[in-house]
């Protein structure tokens, strides 16, 4: 899994990867979920089938999770220790606006925070059944990211993982654009 670029801004160096987030050697990777915490297909389906159903039935028992804040399980089977699962979308396959992405990236990063975090996997939220268009998502979540690590962050390592080339893409366009202004 080779990664594509990486930028270092402040003290974290954030990273784009294509490839597989189950397979990330992190401390926690991000599962763009829905409220009901319903781990079906996409991320949160290759989360279970990697992980274990028992991630699901973890995070299951923490359900509902209004869009906006995230909940932590453990990995399974998985390299990284957590799972942070922040919902898009209220019930699976919704089609949902970018703010929700902006929402679930801002709760990723407070939750990451709180749990001490240094090291964390996040795919393309919204992308999917949601319906964003991927240079909107990369977008948001750039911006996001981005002011906060400028506000001082525990993270060390943020790594922009997807399968799909074209998203990989936009998240690296993105970050030139805007780590260079």
């Amino acid at each position: 899994m080779a990664f594509a670029k990486a930028f270092k801004i402040n003290n974290t160096i954030i990273k784009v990867c294509l490839g597989d987030i189950t397979k990330q050697n992190v401390d926690a990777i991000v599962n763009a979920a829905n409220s009901l915490m319903i781990m079906g297909g996409g991320v949160a389906g290759a989360i279970k089938r990697a992980g274990g159903v028992e991630i699901e039935e973890e995070a299951r028992k923490q359900a509902p999770v209004p869009v906006g804040s995230a909940i932590i399980t453990t990995a399974g089977r998985l390299k990284a220790k957590y799972v942070i699962h922040a919902p898009t979308m209220e019930r699976p396959a919704m089609r949902i606006s970018v703010d929700n992405v902006i929402k679930a990236t801002s709760a990723v990063l407070q939750l990451a925070e709180k749990h001490n975090i240094s090291s964390l996997a996040i795919p393309a939220m919204g992308t999917g059944v949601g319906g964003v268009p991927k240079e909107a998502a990369a977008d948001a979540m750039v911006s996001v990211i981005l002011s906060y690590i400028k506000k001082g962050t525990k993270l060390r390592e943020i790594i922009l993982c997807d399968i799909n080339e074209d998203m990989v893409k936009e998240f690296i366009r993105m970050l030139e654009k805007k780590v260079s202004s």
